[in-house]
């Protein structure tokens, strides 16, 4: 039996007592490196004007060494000063309403939401991209882990407040998540990328896998190095930090990495304090570097105060990840082949298809502290 296998016992083993599962090493085939858009791209919302706050894709679309967003998804606002569209839809029956922003930059109309779901079963249908790719998010289709289409997360079910006003996040649950398997304009191959998202700290599990980013495009596993995708919770079946979790980790496809070892102690647990509201909200980021580098990095901080921190800056874990063939499809609180026994509580990500800078994505941590530490 090889190392392969062994490791595909272990994860079935744990399944049956609510752990992490391993991906299914079955297929390793591909794919396609590129899918031809279905639709047109419409341009990104204009620059921030002068004298007004920058939005997170602003920033980043300033960066000399990065680029602009081409995937940007939030139930809570708009990630451009200048976003005045769309958010979220939210489906009642067979009703569905769009929550759109309450004006440019501005955050989620929430009221709009509870005037449409009133008391009754609402879910969140469609997270708009406010990028221009158009790379909307609906509920995951049916993959290689799991052959059923993803549950949508309740409208209702993470409520917050941020600056006096009440706002929903995306509650992923078991068997949620979210899919765009036709992204446009996003990383593929050993092409660089970053991504960040903003979480709940103190809401997850030991389950596979808690991702937003680039996955693959049949939802199925081919192989390592067909996805990279920014992680949050205390799965150990691959890999981890320090202690016990929870952890910010890259999904790299047929493992979870803290670093570049299976258990890399630099990267330490963000434990959240209920007498603090420490890592309440939880930044993570991952991005890889340009072709040919063999280089990717991890970062994390605390959204609602202080700087983000690098646990790990350096080579990929193995042979078997260098180089990338990252397919470009993006997903939300599943695995790359829609394993979906993880939970988490989402509020904000983008995606960019270059290297950042460290001076952007500080600036980005900056604009989102200022924001969820109202």
């Amino acid at each position: 039996m090889n190392i392969l296998s062994r490791l595909s016992v272990l994860a079935l083993l744990l399944v049956g007592y609510g752990g992490c599962p391993a991906s299914s090493t079955g297929g390793q085939d591909a794919g396609p490196s590129v899918t031809a858009c279905p639709n047109p791209r419409t341009p990104n919302p204009p620059p921030a004007p002068t004298g007004t706050t920058k939005g997170p894709c602003d920033i980043y679309a300033e960066d000399v060494a990065g680029g602009p967003c081409v995937a940007a998804h939030s139930t809570i606002r708009a990630l451009f000063a200048e976003y005045n569209g769309p958010l979220y839809q939210v489906r009642k029956g067979d009703a569905t309403k769009d929550i759109l922003t309450v004006g440019p930059g501005g955050i989620a109309d929430a009221t709009a939401q509870d005037d449409f779901c009133g008391v009754e079963a609402c879910s969140i249908s469609v997270i708009y991209d406010q990028s221009g790719w158009k790379n909307d998010l609906t509920k995951a289709p049916p993959g290689m882990a799991s052959p059923k289409a993803g549950i949508e997360a309740k409208a209702k079910g993470v409520p917050i407040t941020v600056g006096g006003h009440q706002l929903y996040g995306v509650h992923i649950v078991p068997g949620g998540g979210y899919r765009n398997n036709d992204a446009c304009g996003t990383a593929t191959g050993d092409n660089a990328e970053t991504m960040y998202m903003v979480v709940s700290g103190n809401f997850s599990n030991t389950g596979c896998c808690f991702d937003y980013g680039n996955m693959e495009r049949n939802s199925r596993d081919n192989g390592e190095g067909t996805m990279e995708a920014v992680y949050f919770g205390s799965c150990v079946v691959w890999g981890r930090g320090a202690d016990n979790g929870p952890w910010v980790m890259g999904d790299l496809e047929n493992g979870l990495w803290a670093g570049d070892s299976n258990q890399y102690v630099k990267n330490k647990p963000l434990i959240w304090d209920m007498k603090s509201g420490a890592y309440t909200f939880v930044t993570g980021l991952v991005k890889g570097d340009a072709p040919g580098k063999n280089h990717w990095t991890i970062k994390e901080g605390d959204a609602q105060r202080g700087t983000l921190t690098t646990p790990f800056d350096g080579r990929r874990p193995s042979s078997l990840y260098n180089p990338m063939r990252k397919e470009g499809a993006i997903g939300l609180g599943t695995g790359g082949d829609n394993s979906s026994i993880a939970q988490g509580n989402f509020f904000e990500g983008v995606m960019t298809a270059t290297y950042s800078s460290d001076a952007a994505d500080d600036a980005v941590q900056a604009n989102i502290v200022a924001f969820y530490g109202q």
